[in-house]
């Protein structure tokens, strides 16, 4: 037994040289100067990725350690560049641990921007909206969250990285958030806040879960965005968060109530514009 553990703790350590070989492998490709902000694109979101200007793109296929997207609507490049006049890196496309990745794997990206220098990290998702005032193709601030997945600091504690039990009292930042929903009403776009619930997936929820996620408080239902929003905290990056609602929740059993992923990056290119100028300005304010 003592000689499995101690392998186990020499494999969980070895996260950390995977970690610095992928961020080595970007420096090289970027240069020297910092990025401020890192930003996580959703399923069907990456035209945002098309506005960053003075664009390197890296696949992930070229990065060391990194995985691959799989899913459907994530295009799987890391993009260094300018958005809203400040230097950042976006991550077109993120990990889920419905493809087979382990918690460690879905959230090494935010540890590696964290070694890259970033000290925002701004996220997105296509979700489905189970609050009933919330219409497709709302854009939602994310005040808070409710996290059905294994938790990703789960194991030996990245000392390195940030403290064994982080809180996570506002683990959306205040003062991003009041700043989003006064660059909303200048734009005239329509945006509502609320509370968001990340299961594992890949199955859509069942009707019967539906009502009782909404129950619970959720306003918007996902399979990504929580594991990276702890990891950040951890690090210590200030996080701000948005949903794209892309589908009305089935709370009834009734066959033409439909989920459809297809829909789903449909819907969230749709509503894509108008989150990438709300980033673009909030972005631009710090």
């Amino acid at each position: 037994m003592k000689g499995s553990g101690f392998l186990f703790l020499m494999r969980m350590d070895d996260r950390m040289k995977t970690i610095g070989a992928s961020a080595s492998y970007i420096l090289q490709q970027i240069g020297k100067e910092k990025p401020l902000v890192g930003i996580v694109l959703g399923s069907g979101l990456g035209k945002l990725g098309d506005h960053i200007e003075e664009a390197e793109i890296i696949p992930y296929r070229d990065i060391p350690g990194f995985p691959l997207s799989t899913a459907t609507g994530h295009k799987g490049n890391f993009i260094y560049g300018k958005l809203g006049g400040k230097t950042v890196v976006a991550m077109q496309g993120r990990f889920h641990g419905y493809e087979g990745y382990p918690m460690s794997l879905v959230t090494m990206p935010v540890r590696v921007m964290k070694m890259l220098g970033v000290e925002y990290l701004f996220v997105s998702n296509a979700a489905g909206g189970t609050n009933p005032d919330f219409q497709v193709g709302d854009l939602m601030i994310i005040k808070d969250h409710i996290s059905l997945h294994p938790n990703p600091l789960i194991g030996p504690n990245f000392e390195e990285m940030g403290p064994r039990f982080p809180d996570m009292t506002c683990a959306y930042d205040l003062e991003l958030i009041a700043k989003a929903e006064k660059i909303a009403a200048e734009m005239g776009i329509r945006v509502q806040k609320g509370i968001y619930l990340s299961s594992p997936g890949p199955t859509y929820e069942t009707p019967a879960e539906v009502r009782f996620y909404r129950m619970a408080g959720a306003d918007a239902l996902g399979m990504s965005t929580t594991p990276e929003v702890i990891v950040a905290r951890h690090c210590g990056l200030k996080v701000f968060g948005m949903s794209v609602i892309t589908n009305r929740c089935n709370t009834d059993n009734v066959t033409v109530n439909h989920n459809d992923g297809e829909d789903v990056v449909r819907a969230a290119d749709a509503a894509a514009d108008r989150m990438t100028e709300l980033f673009r300005r909030l972005i631009a304010s710090i």
